[in-house]
């Protein structure tokens, strides 16, 4: 079972390959534009899993023949290579050429179903679209006989890399995320306000919380038929926070340059983090019922891959059927998070029989 992972040389991909070995995928062809990235990735890779049977194709995602040719063999092709919106959907294309199942970690536009009736094609395989759609399903699996309100907290602290930045920005300016609306039996524009100098549990100090419901939100609120949502992004104060402020209306290579580099002042002398807080409320039969889930992980890199490896898994193992879909809706929750706690992302995940605001801090983090 061959799986090729594009863009191994960037954060994601080499990442993504360390948790596809770890799940137990030994045949990998790994490709990226710099082959001395490359070189050193495969080293690393190799000191660790001296049995990995590994290749190196030097590919640019522009070049559709490199892109032919790397896709051919694979069983599976991942794509971790973007931005997302500048590549479109060419690794896609090489995937169905190849006749190839394809898992993309960031969410592309939506890709034509009737290409894909004898192939899975998954999208937002990632951390956000992904993971932040897949756990709230595991969480509504806990006991609930329905679900009626959903309350979400994401937040992290670690560097963008340009990649990740334009792809950042690119949901802000596409529609794919809608700040300060919310979901009350259908979306509801400007439903919300900034929060700013406010105390949540598991987050350092004083946070900012951003409102937003974005696609993922929106599938995830029909699939659960919630009667009503909230998502908000939680931005410790800092650089950051200013940089996102000021990046409308510059050009897309300054904006993108600013935040990289306040996301760096912040992480100066700061130690990173990913948290995600969850809380669904609902019923058990008749009685009410609340459940709430603490995520802490190791980092955005880590955590889009660990969800990319156990999406790639899922497919080999034929758990997803052929079709064009978004990763968080046809996962299996239980079975991805077993996978996604043995690749070492999470680095402690909390389930909680009563309300997040019931949560104390310490000078520690939570829990």
């Amino acid at each position: 079972m061959l799986i090729g992972v594009l863009g191994a040389s960037g954060d994601v991909g080499l990442a993504s390959a360390q948790a596809l070995l770890t799940l137990g995928m030994s045949d990998l062809r790994l490709g990226g534009r710099d082959a001395v990235k490359g070189a050193h990735c495969m080293h690393l890779l190799l000191q660790q899993w001296p049995q990995a049977r590994l290749q190196w194709a030097s590919v640019d995602f522009n070049d559709a023949k490199a892109m032919a040719a790397f896709a051919r063999g694979c069983d599976v092709l991942l794509n971790c290579a973007g931005p997302s919106w500048q590549l479109q959907d060419r690794a896609a294309h090489a995937a169905l050429r190849a006749d190839a199942h394809y898992v993309d970690a960031a969410a592309p536009e939506q890709l034509d179903p009737a290409h894909w009736r004898g192939r899975c094609a998954v999208l937002g395989a990632g951390l956000q679209p992904g993971l932040t759609g897949l756990l709230p399903r595991w969480l509504a699996e806990q006991g609930f006989s329905q679900v009626q309100r959903l309350t979400s907290y994401f937040g992290l602290r670690d560097h963008f890399t340009r990649v990740a930045a334009d792809d950042f920005l690119q949901g802000a300016v596409d529609g794919s995320s809608e700040p300060l609306a919310a979901w009350e039996h259908g979306r509801r524009h400007r439903a919300l306000r900034r929060q700013r100098d406010v105390s949540v549990p598991c987050f350092p100090g004083r946070v900012h919380l951003l409102p937003y419901l974005n696609l993922e939100g929106e599938r995830l609120a029909m699939d659960l038929n919630l009667d009503a949502g909230q998502w908000f992004n939680v931005i410790a104060d800092g650089h950051v926070l200013k940089a996102l402020d000021q990046t409308h209306g510059l050009p897309r290579a300054d904006a993108v340059q600013r935040l990289c580099e306040a996301s760096r002042l912040d992480l100066s002398g700061q130690a990173p983090f990913v948290t995600l807080l969850l809380q669904l409320d609902g019923m058990h039969h008749n009685q009410a019922l609340t459940r709430s889930l603490v995520l802490s992980g190791a980092g955005n890199a880590a955590l889009t891959a660990a969800m990319a490896a156990a999406t790639v898994i899922s497919v080999v193992e034929g758990e997803i059927r052929a079709g064009c879909h978004a990763a968080a809706q046809v996962l299996p929750p239980a079975a991805s998070l077993e996978r996604l706690l043995r690749t070492s992302a999470i680095q402690a995940l909390n389930l909680l029989h009563s309300p997040l605001d019931q949560l104390h801090t310490a000078d520690e983090g939570c829990l």
